[in-house]
């Protein structure tokens, strides 16, 4: 057992045997630091027995760890060897790197390396038959004839408990560059992160902080970086001054946002939304926000009653949005009923018993 009384097994073996005995809802849990508001029913598997990095390869680019394994010990062993995981995870104490499969987390370098699944090569994971599932990395065995690498990721244990991930590792650049215009509005600033991402400048992060920050990162070697900052900065000078530092401290601070908002209370809302979107959805929105992947992500800070059908009733067309913090809140808009149905034909095909289903 764990210490919060959950059961804790400490070997596929044992979830298998755990999952075959269930009898009411199982909710898989490793730091908890991912759960959304109404999310975690039922009976807690905590995966906190399934730890340790199981291979790493750093000539090869790859590492396996357990699911329980803090997201820390994984970002340590790769910073040894000068490496990292890609698309930049966001770090929380006690956050585990099967929880950041289970969510597909991605900071800010999604809008160049792409997002967790996207690094991900191989899992193992229980389904709700209780069988062991093992697909990509040096194993396989696709039973169904899905890529199940892809679909685990980002499936929040609705299909079933993972207990080992292995993701392709990359070198940590020797030099990075953040590029600063202050007082931008949002159109202007996702305006600057548009021209920023689309031309030739192999930009790693875009984003705005609350103060109004617009953000962007380039990285590589030294001399590279330096010519690229100094051409882009050319490129931006139309829409005001724009300050270049070393290193990537701003984006550091973005990538921790969520959990800042919700340090200042009220509720934090998680947008997702096409760039040109982006401006309108801040006007409308009642607090703090910040923009990233060049304004297709947006956090929000509202007070803690705030609905979304407080928008305009035009605004969240092909946007969606979840509250990651405060009471439970329905997602909007809702989801749409043929991805819906896929979603269910899914958690039919992996979950039979419904075991993993109050954790939607």
């Amino acid at each position: 057992m764990s210490l919060d009384g959950a059961a804790a097994p400490a070997s596929d073996r044992e979830v298998a045997a755990l999952v075959r005995d269930a009898a009411a809802p199982l909710t898989a849990v490793g730091g908890g630091t991912r759960l959304l508001p109404g999310e975690g029913g039922g009976d807690r598997l905590s995966t906190a027995g399934l730890t340790g990095i199981t291979l790493y390869e750093p000539a090869a680019l790859t590492i396996v760890a357990r699911a329980g394994t803090p997201l820390a010990e994984v970002q340590a062993a790769l910073a040894a060897e000068d490496q990292r995981l890609a698309f930049e995870p966001p770090a929380a104490p006690g956050s585990t790197i099967g929880g950041v499969v289970a969510a597909n987390a991605s900071g800010p370098r999604r809008v160049k390396d792409g997002a967790a699944r996207d690094s991900l090569i191989g899992v193992t994971f229980v389904d709700g038959r209780g069988d062991i599932v093992r697909n990509g990395g040096r194993v396989m065995k696709n039973v169904t004839g899905y890529d199940l690498v892809k679909l685990m990721a980002g499936s929040r244990g609705t299909l079933g408990v993972l207990t080992e991930v292995a993701f392709k590792t990359q070198p940590v650049p020797p030099s990075a560059a953040t590029l600063a215009l202050d007082g931008l509005d949002p159109a202007r600033a996702v305006a600057v992160m548009t021209a920023a991402l689309t031309g030739p400048w192999d930009v790693t992060g875009a984003g705005v902080l609350p103060s109004g920050r617009t953000i962007l990162r380039i990285e590589g070697l030294a001399g590279s970086v330096a010519i690229r900052a100094g051409t882009l900065t050319q490129r931006l000078a139309p829409f005001g001054t724009v300050q270049v530092t070393e290193g990537d401290a701003d984006f550091a601070a973005l990538r921790q946002m969520p959990r800042d908002m919700a340090a200042g209370g009220g509720a934090v809302w998680r947008i997702v939304c096409r760039p040109s979107q982006a401006a309108a959805l801040v006007a409308a929105l009642p607090g703090p926000v910040a923009l990233d992947w060049g304004g297709a992500l947006v956090w929000a800070q509202t007070p803690p009653d705030w609905l979304p059908i407080d928008l305009p009733g035009d605004l969240p067309a092909g946007a969606f949005g979840v509250r990651v913090h405060g009471d439970p809140a329905p997602a909007f808009p809702a989801p749409d009923a043929a991805v819906q149905q896929l979603n269910d034909r899914l958690r039919a095909q992996f979950d039979p018993r419904g075991l993993f289903s109050g954790m939607r």
